[in-house]
């Protein structure tokens, strides 16, 4: 059997992203006692790079892959709308590939784009939190980028990555603290799948801006669901029923992180007579065009989602060799008509 690049790294101790960086000569920092060891490594193991494949891969492309969940989500919807305008300014063709939140579909789809020596890849779907997953998502990516491939992703991948880094955490503690300075002191969060790091990083800041205030969610307060509109509404209803069922007083805020989301709870407190916000606040997370129309228009927080995918082109089109870089999407906190100040009981 074939000596891999994944042998080498593993020979050598250090990452795949860094192994290729080494016997590619690439200036992306990698020091002169790791290159020697990674060199080292490869003579050892008598591994022989793919030159006619290196050769063949670095070709410039003319196609911008972008991998992301679901392009009928408004959220992705937008960043794949940037990444195309930008892509067509650029005189390229963005190839839009939705996964539907699946490890195995999106390292399919990462081989699938490196035969078709696609000029750069755009990860815009959340990264996962299970190590396996994202190290054979690594893996097919750090070939892709020895064979002179550009990878881009939007939220944190790892330091392999020129990144679109959005501030999930820090927005979510920022909507935390907007609810409380309207007198919320009861609160309830919908959160996403424990496999999105996404989820996680906006459930930690909603805990971190409550924890900071001596606050903590009641008891089955916490639900998680998929980022969609049924999901949001079967958490919802959950938030209810155990309210009911325990006899405690209910939410008078609820946080879904995910527009979406935010769009089925109030379709569930609606179909239960529930008055919004007269009796509960809801708030949702990114500012999807359609928060402006639900009744009432949705408080959020709001992302530049357009120019997140804009971002993430400029990073794919640098100079071949450049240091790593990271873009900032910066996020706002918007307070509409479903969000107001609780009721005196």
């Amino acid at each position: 059997m074939a000596v891999t690049l994944g042998d080498v790294a593993r020979h050598a101790g250090v990452s795949l992203a860094t192994a290729s960086r080494a016997l590619n000569g690439s200036a992306r920092s990698v020091t002169e006692e790791l290159s020697a060891k990674v060199r080292a490594s490869a003579e050892a193991l008598g591994y022989l790079p793919n030159a006619p494949a290196q050769a063949l891969a670095r070709s410039t492309g003319s196609t911008i892959g972008v991998l992301l969940h679901d392009v009928a989500d408004p959220y992705f919807g937008g960043i794949a709308r940037g990444v195309g305008d930008a892509a067509a300014r650029a005189g390229l063709l963005s190839l839009v590939v939705s996964t539907d939140g699946d490890p195995r579909r999106e390292l399919e789809a990462i081989r699938t784009l490196h035969a078709h020596r696609a000029r750069a890849i755009v990860l815009a779907g959340s990264a996962y939190t299970d190590f396996a997953a994202r190290r054979q998502l690594d893996e097919a990516l750090a070939v892709y980028q020895e064979q002179g491939g550009r990878v881009v992703a939007i939220t944190e991948h790892g330091v392999e990555y020129d990144t679109v880094d959005v501030h999930n955490e820090s927005g979510a503690t920022s909507l935390t603290y907007a609810l409380q300075q309207l007198g919320h002191r009861r609160f309830a969060v919908i959160t996403g799948p424990e496999r999105m790091q996404v989820a996680v990083d906006r459930l930690d800041g909603v805990l971190t801006g409550l924890r900071q205030t001596g606050l903590e969610l009641a008891e089955g307060m916490l639900q998680r669901a998929e980022f969609t509109r049924e999901g949001g509404q079967a958490a919802m209803a959950r938030i209810l029923d155990v309210a009911r069922e325990s006899g405690t007083p209910l939410p008078t805020a609820v946080i879904a992180l995910s527009d979406i989301c935010a769009a089925g709870a109030l379709a569930e407190l609606r179909a239960r007579g529930i008055a919004v916000p007269g009796e509960i606040s809801v708030a949702g997370f990114d500012d999807i065009p359609l928060a402006t129309d639900l009744a009432p228009a949705l408080s959020t927080v709001r992302l530049p989602l357009v120019a997140m995918g804009e971002s993430a082109v400029r990073l794919a089109l640098r100079e071949p060799g450049a240091r790593r870089d990271v873009s900032e999407a910066f996020a706002e906190v918007v307070l509409r008509d479903s969000t107001a100040a609780p009721r005196v009981d």
